[in-house]
């Protein structure tokens, strides 16, 4: 469609004198030959390839420009054919190829023109063909550069779109990891603490009933308290916004007596060594450390032998909190355990596996801590997390 638009263009520019009667262009008073028509047909033929083979292109239409300048007196505008290829090799190329070419094509013409034309060398002939190649490569320059610019835009937005999306799923598997960790350590130590109870008062329920009453209340208010864990830790999932929604504060080192107080009740000698007059924790850091103190006492009541003890420490050393929890693993009855004499061989309490233990890491490392999980020496079990202060200031900052 171009190259028949330009054809049509160079055949009614064909007619058109601009040296007329009393120095006025006319039309129609001179008509084009026929080598004049072939040139122009050739070059608009030439057009067709121009996106495929631009450089191609500009050098058959240029050297049709070159034979109608130099073939006789009579001027046809085939130079137009010359002008539009080389718009296509600017809006194509680069930047330092368009300047090259269009230079060549500018200075090869017009000098050619201006040299060995029909028309005189200060005609308004040669200086439009130099300025309509000029602009040409101009032209062709800034639709190049548009291009390249809208790319580059749509691009960056594809690229920006891509990163928010994989942020968005980052952080929803985030959450997902907390809030499993969360039920974990709710479900985990609330239900080991009710099965216990329960025990306890199906083994005494005939012969002393109020010991078996007692250890049913305990059962009533562990199943209580994992309720409301279970209901604040739930209610992170429903929408902002909801009335329902619960907002109580996330449970901490301040709740540590009386999660303590529960393990007592189920039969578990806890101490616990800290400093009371101790500052504040942040929130992040205050979580992590009762969630390791709930789920090591956890596992210590439920895979430790009967008569075990435990001790809990939490120091601050610096800008760092260092949480432990021992026990000794208490008189096994069945021989054959080595490493950790009272602790059950189940994924629950050793160092390679269980959600226990890998929660208890989990929420180490996301603080930029670190938390070991092992036998000690001379039998027990060690939980050690070093959790620190810093780092949780600066990315709250």
């Amino acid at each position: 469609m171009l190259a028949l638009a330009v054809l049509a263009a160079m055949i009614l520019g064909s007619f058109a004198d601009p040296h007329g009667p009393e120095g006025r262009p006319t039309f129609g008073t001179r008509t084009p030959d026929l080598p004049s028509l072939a040139l122009m047909l050739l070059g608009a033929l030439a057009l067709v390839l121009r996106r495929r083979h631009p450089r191609t292109v500009l050098a058959a239409t240029s050297a049709i420009t070159l034979v109608e300048l130099l073939s006789g007196p009579q001027r046809a505008p085939v130079a137009m054919s010359a002008v539009v290829a080389l718009y296509t090799v600017a809006a194509s190329t680069d930047r330092p190829t368009t300047w090259r070419v269009g230079l060549l094509t500018m200075t090869g013409l017009t000098t050619a023109a201006m040299l060995a034309g029909p028309m005189p060398w200060y005609a308004q002939e040669n200086l439009g063909l130099f300025a309509w190649t000029g602009m040409a490569a101009a032209a062709g320059d800034a639709v190049r550069s548009r291009r390249a610019f809208v790319d580059a835009m749509r691009e960056r937005a594809e690229r920006a779109e891509r990163t928010r999306e994989e942020e968005a799923r980052r952080r929803v598997a985030e959450e997902r990891l907390r809030i499993a960790r969360d039920l974990h350590d709710v479900v985990a130590h609330h239900i080991a603490l009710v099965n216990v109870q329960a025990g306890v008062a199906a083994h005494v329920m005939d012969r002393r009933p109020d010991q078996a009453k007692e250890a049913l209340a305990h059962v009533r208010e562990a199943s209580r308290s994992a309720l409301d864990e279970l209901r604040a830790t739930v209610g992170l999932l429903r929408q902002s916004g909801d009335p329902e929604a619960p907002t109580e504060p996330a449970p901490g080192l301040a709740l540590l007596d009386d999660l303590v107080d529960t393990f007592r009740h189920a039969g578990l000698p806890v101490s616990v060594a800290r400093d009371e007059t101790a500052a504040p924790l942040p929130a992040a850091v205050d979580l992590a450390a009762y969630r390791v103190v709930q789920e090591a006492l956890t596992n210590v009541r439920k895979h430790a032998a009967p008569g075990a003890r435990a001790e809990v420490s939490v120091v601050r050393v610096g800008g760092r909190v260092e949480v432990t929890v021992i026990d000794d693993g208490g008189t096994d009855p069945t021989p054959g355990t080595a490493a950790a004499p009272g602790h059950e061989a189940d994924p629950g309490h050793d160092g390679a596996g269980g959600h226990g233990i890998l929660g208890m890491r989990e929420r180490a490392t996301a603080l930029g801590g670190a938390c070991s999980a092992g036998p000690r020496y001379g039998g027990g079990w060690r939980v050690h997390a070093i959790l620190p202060l810093d780092g949780v200031r600066e990315e709250a900052s």
